[in-house]
């Protein structure tokens, strides 16, 4: 990967939260080959950030395994990064020598994920319309997703048929969260219970804003997926992602 100068460390990030190997291979010269070297600069550190983003601080040696690329590549997007004020880093002792790295994101990167403020904005107008004047937030949210909930069930049955196993519906809801920028992924709990886990929250200033925000995402996954589901954890409260247990038995 081409090297980066100083003077290139805001080069900027685009939203594409498209994970995959950095990127190593040579530039052809020519027309188009500074646009080529800019396009994979931002992908490289963008994948940085959604690595961290979703798996948490990690050393320099774990980006390096995670991301299939070179030490010096990934060193050198890293100092980038930082130097934009988008990653930090902690020293971490392990035996004798120098201390390690540990990486992780900051507050100012959170603008570069994936959001979802627009499809928001059009969806509580809609909402509002469909209400009818002057209405409680709550009265907005609700509507909003009653609207949400019937293209999820939608695309589910397009997608799976109507009589889908749970597992199934939590996997293809965490696809369709994903879709929407959440950097949303299933899993299964130690006692076999599944779950879903968002590490980006797409409608975080809403949702600063008014506690309705989060209290109807929790309703449209209990309706799209006719069981139980418990928020364990929370974005807005500190964690580093939001996630749901979701029970087998109906509500």
């Amino acid at each position: 990967m081409p090297g980066i100068e100083p003077t290139d460390a805001a080069a900027p990030v685009g939203p594409a939260a498209v994970r995959r190997p950095v990127d190593e291979r040579p530039v052809d010269s020519g027309t188009g080959a500074r646009q080529t070297v800019a396009r994979r600069t931002a992908a490289a550190r963008q994948a940085i950030l959604v690595e961290l983003r979703r798996h948490g601080p990690a050393t320099l040696d774990g980006l390096i395994r995670a991301l299939e690329a070179s030490r010096g590549s990934i060193l050198q997007h890293l100092r980038a990064l930082e130097a934009a004020g988008l990653v930090d880093r902690t020293p971490e002792r392990h035996g004798v020598g120098r201390p390690r790295h540990r990486y992780d994101v900051t507050a100012d990167a959170q603008g570069l994920f994936p959001a979802n403020y627009d499809g928001l904005a059009v969806s509580l107008l809609r909402a509002i319309g469909s209400i009818g004047g002057e209405e409680l937030l709550d009265d907005v949210f609700r509507a909003r997703r009653r609207q949400l909930g019937d293209r999820v069930r939608a695309t589910m049955a397009a997608r799976l048929g109507s009589d889908a196993p749970l597992a199934d519906r939590v996997r293809e809801l965490a696809v369709i969260q994903d879709e929407q920028g959440y950097l949303s992924e299933p899993f299964v709990a130690v006692d076999g219970t599944i779950g879903l886990r968002e590490h980006n929250c797409a409608i975080l200033h809403a949702a600063q804003g008014s506690p309705a925000a989060c209290a109807a995402e929790l309703d449209l996954f209990r309706d799209v997926l006719g069981a139980e589901v418990v928020r364990e954890s929370h974005i807005l409260a500190g964690d580093r992602c939001c996630s749901y247990r979701v029970n087998t038995s109906p509500r």
